[in-house]
């Protein structure tokens, strides 16, 4: 059986984006909220995604499952209960992924015998993202291009990727999402880098979480204290989750992503949007196949508060 395009909303498809900075091309999908081609001349917030592949569409997903950012996003702009904003989902490079994602030069698979190592591309993949396609998304885009509006995040080595270039970029990035971050990369990594930066850059969101059924999964929760000890507040600019029975796959991710945008990306007061003359537009991705699948929400009140967030109810269908 074929499998079907789960697209869903207005999407946009660039192939080939080339990238100078790290001699290679992808393919990157955009989002463009509910009313975006009728508000000619409002601008939206923007957050930027890592693994597009499996950010939409089943089709592209790992293991055929994706998150379906598309359809949470798309209800729950339609419900109010986040702003409405652009999704970029930037494709990774295949086997230059391990490269591209990582910050130095760890053991590809430390518990394994091969000495194979990665390359340590991560600065050179933030150059890529700030320097070339942030821009050509907010030339062709009706962007909020300034940094209290422009996110990132990913998961697993994207959410550490993603975490890491939020540091390392505070004049770009402000909100951030790392879901199930690889925090056992070259023997914990980042808890050094953490703990060595001169100044805290303090992104005035940042999302972290990881599964309980994750292996260390408990390494999430020290570097939840190592944020906080660097000045981050905890249910403050930084948000926490232990996601009981939560796995490491797209399906968790998946289930996890209401909570994340209604996070990030909070509802404007009533009356306020924000605008800007309009720009050039990209073809439409063709054609745009509804998704047939219900959307596996969160309750309306998912979260509790307290020493750890806990994500409750996850499964709830909505007809």
């Amino acid at each position: 059986m074929t499998a079907r395009h789960t697209l869903t909303g207005n999407i946009r498809r660039h192939e080939g984006f080339h990238s100078e900075t790290l001699g290679n091309e992808r393919e990157t999908l955009v989002y463009l909220p509910p009313g975006y081609r009728r508000a000619g001349a409002r601008r939206y917030p923007v957050l930027y995604l890592q693994d597009g592949q499996n950010v939409f569409d089943a089709v592209t997903a790992f293991g055929g499952v994706e998150w379906m950012v598309d359809e949470t996003a798309q209800q729950l702009i339609k419900q109010r209960l986040v702003e409405p904003l652009i999704i970029v989902a930037i494709a990774n490079a295949g086997d230059e992924r391990i490269h591209e994602y990582t910050p130095t030069n760890g053991r590809v698979n430390p518990a394994g015998k091969s000495c194979a190592r990665s390359r340590g591309r991560l600065r050179m993949y933030g150059r890529f993202l700030v320097e070339e396609l942030k821009p050509s998304i907010d030339q062709s885009y009706r962007t909020q291009a300034e940094k209290e509006f422009t996110g990132i995040g990913g998961s697993s080595l994207g959410g550490l990727a993603s975490l890491l270039l939020a540091f390392w970029y505070p004049e770009t990035f402000t909100r951030a999402a790392a879901l199930s971050p690889s925090i056992w990369w070259d023997d914990c990594v980042i808890y050094r880098i953490v703990e060595e930066m001169e100044y805290v850059p303090r992104a005035s969101r940042i999302w972290l979480d990881t599964g309980t059924n994750e292996e260390g999964w408990e390494r999430a929760g020290h570097l939840r204290d190592l944020l906080a000890e660097r000045g981050w507040r905890l249910h403050g600019e930084l948000q926490y989750a232990e996601i009981p029975g939560g796995e490491h796959n797209e399906a968790s991710w998946a289930q996890r992503l209401e909570a994340v945008l209604r996070y990030l990306y909070p509802p404007l007061p009533p009356g306020l949007e924000r605008a800007r003359p309009p720009t050039i537009a990209f073809r439409r991705l063709d054609p745009p196949v509804p998704v047939l699948r219900r959307l596996e929400k969160f309750s309306r009140h998912p979260l509790t508060h307290g020493p750890t967030l806990l994500v409750k109810e996850p499964y709830e269908h909505r007809k």
